[in-house]
């Protein structure tokens, strides 16, 4: 191999032979393809976790592991760090992820899309103090097939089923929730857990101790919820996922800046630099704004490395990569928790979130159909997500709307929204009445219900504002989620925007997830 150095031991020279290129080849077959840089620091971490085995005499095991490609060989470890990583020649990453990547799985991102075998002793997120490496004792997170959602047609849309919870004229109540909890379910597959969880892996195991007032999606299997077939010509309507899983756009306040960045990879980052011409980044450094004010610009330099989202397995994550917190408006995570819906969660740094997860969506979808075009309608408020970048927003900051933040971002998912459109399709028009909030067909952009009508199938838009501006997720009154706050009660203030300030002392028993009153 061209990038081995001088004097490389045998045993590594062996092992970087068995390294997976780009196009699934073993290293001496594809190693040109590689940036050669990249050659010499795939060597360095070989040579690193070599002469950590040496001393536990697992050499030979990690080999054979590698050679016979088998997953039945006995766990290959290395003590774990404190914060879980490994630093290789000033780069650091996840020693699992790592070595999976080399000999593995060349276009592996993030320890999302990894998942133990049941016959790992020392699987990473087990958190011993020893983490194996073997790369046969893991799995890729493999992405579900989405059941169909069966559509009534047209006029045979059940009409009696109670509409979802409207959200638009309340102030939602503040909770607690633990960290590491899974949703109750049936049908989801096991995947790593959601909120909150540190750069060196898994979430706790604390179960929860008290039930939510707000059933979660995950609870309801599409096909349970899906019309009973009496007499009905009930259609399936398929998932596909499109080229570009998502389509975020930038926003300075309450101006458009930029073009919309299409995402095409399953990971990226959107960071404050300037690469103009990688698809997996969106740099908002390049962007140019002649309205921008000083508080714009002195945030714009404190986004640095932004935020890096993942697309696995039919899940959306979100990561803080910036040194400062971001937010986020996520309804499909708010629901999963049973949280208002406009929530906003505080993201600090080297955490992440599970902000969309696709089978919660498709029972979501299930449901609404039994409830009219207009429930299913409102889905589409469910496939937009809002994120500002060190400031943020909602009833317990100054800034009340996402318009007020200095810089933000809103993705579409392009999925989910293109079932909803192929869904609603099938289902025909609308019934004529006032509608409490939705899309506007012709244009796609979500209506804040307060003075949006849908009356003949001829949609009335809102005066004032654009009516992107002015969703439900705009609105004030959404409680904060902070990862970061200390363990003593805080002050809620749950809104000033319908029906004045009010306060709230809420405990916070043991998890990290609590109310905080801020200013920014």
């Amino acid at each position: 191999m061209s990038s081995i150095l001088p004097f490389t031991p045998p045993v590594v020279k062996r092992l970087l032979g068995w390294k997976k290129s780009a196009s699934g080849s073993s290293g001496a077959g594809g190693g040109g393809e590689q940036n050669g840089q990249e050659e010499k620091w795939c060597e360095k971490a070989v040579k690193s976790l070599v002469k950590k085995l040496k001393k536990t005499g697992q050499l030979d095991e990690l080999e054979k592991a590698i050679t016979t490609q088998n997953c039945n060989t006995k766990c290959v470890t290395i003590p774990r760090s404190l914060d879980g990583r490994l630093q290789v020649s000033h780069r650091k990453g996840l020693p699992h992820v790592i070595y999976c990547r080399l000999w593995r799985w060349p276009d592996l991102h993030s320890h999302h899309e990894l998942r133990a075998i049941e016959t790992c002793e020392y699987a990473f997120n087990l958190k011993k103090d020893e983490v194996c490496v073997n790369p046969y004792h893991y799995q890729r997170v493999e992405t579900p097939v989405l059941p169909p959602v069966l559509v009534p047609r047209h006029t045979e849309i059940l009409t009696e089923l109670p509409p979802l919870d409207d959200y638009t004229n309340s102030i939602p109540e503040n909770t607690n929730f633990p960290t590491g909890i899974e949703p109750p379910n049936n049908y989801i597959p096991e995947t790593p857990p959601p909120g909150y969880i540190s750069e060196d892996g898994e979430a706790s195991d604390q179960q929860m101790n008290q039930s939510m007032d707000t059933g979660s999606p995950a609870e309801l299997s599409p096909s349970t919820l899906s019309p009973v077939n009496h007499g009905m010509d009930l259609q399936p309507v398929t998932y596909s996922e499109p080229a570009f899983w998502c389509s975020i756009a930038y926003y300075e306040l309450n101006q458009r800046v930029g073009e919309t960045f299409h995402a095409s990879q399953p990971s990226l980052t959107v960071d404050g630099f300037t690469d103009p011409s990688n698809s997996e980044r969106f740099c908002l450094g390049l962007l140019s704004n002649v309205n921008r004010n000083a508080t714009v610009e002195m945030t714009r330099r404190h986004i640095g490395r932004g935020v890096r989202l993942y697309y696995i397995g039919g899940e959306v994550f979100a990561e803080c990569l910036s040194d400062s917190a971001i937010f986020v408006q996520s309804p499909n995570c708010n629901q999963r928790y049973g949280w208002h819906p406009a929530t906003v969660c505080k993201i600090p740094p080297g955490c992440n979130l599970k902000i969309f997860n696709n089978q919660e969506f498709a029972a979501l979808l299930a449901q609404s159909v039994n409830q009219g075009f207009e429930a299913v309608y409102q889905l589409t408020r469910m496939c937009t997500i809002r994120m500002s970048f060190v400031k943020g927003w909602g009833a317990e900051y100054r800034r009340q709307t996402v318009t007020s933040t200095p810089c933000w971002i809103e993705l579409h998912l392009n999925g989910p929204l293109q079932w909803l459109d192929k869904v609603l399709t099938q289902m025909g028009s609308p019934s004529v009445r006032c509608s409490k909030g939705g899309v506007d067909p012709r244009r796609g952009r979500v209506d804040d219900g307060w003075e949006g009508c849908n009356v003949g199938g001829a949609w009335q838009r809102p005066r004032g504002l654009t009516a992107a501006l002015l969703s439900p997720l705009d609105r004030p009154g959404a409680g904060v989620i902070d990862a970061s706050a200390p363990g003593e009660e805080r002050r809620v203030v749950e809104g000033r925007g319908l029906k004045g300030a009010c306060g709230k002392w809420m405990h916070r028993s043991s998890s990290p997830f609590c109310h905080q009153t801020m200013g920014s």
